[in-house]
């Protein structure tokens, strides 16, 4: 997948996360982008080293939304508990 699939998987990648986490977070919606681009190759990460399965295979795959949007949500809650602390 390309640059281009990444940021819009990300997007839509936090933007489900957000729903799933609601709340009020720091940043706006590039750190919602960051959050889900990050989450997204954390999620395929996470999928292979521990499932050892291909969790990005493409665009149109639910195994890349499902680890976008996981990886996305652990990353919401570790962004949210350190905004916490340094508040």
């Amino acid at each position: 997948m390309g640059i281009i699939a990444w940021i819009l998987i990300g997007l839509l990648a936090g933007i489900i996360a957000k729903m799933l986490m609601p709340g009020k977070d720091p940043g706006g919606i590039i750190v919602t982008i960051l959050i889900g681009i990050a989450g997204g190759l954390l999620g395929g990460w996470l999928g292979k080293v521990i499932f050892g399965v291909d969790s990005i295979d493409g665009f149109f795959e639910i195994s890349t939304w499902i680890a976008a949007v996981v990886g996305s949500l652990i990353l919401l809650v570790v962004f949210r508990l350190f905004s916490r602390v340094t508040r």
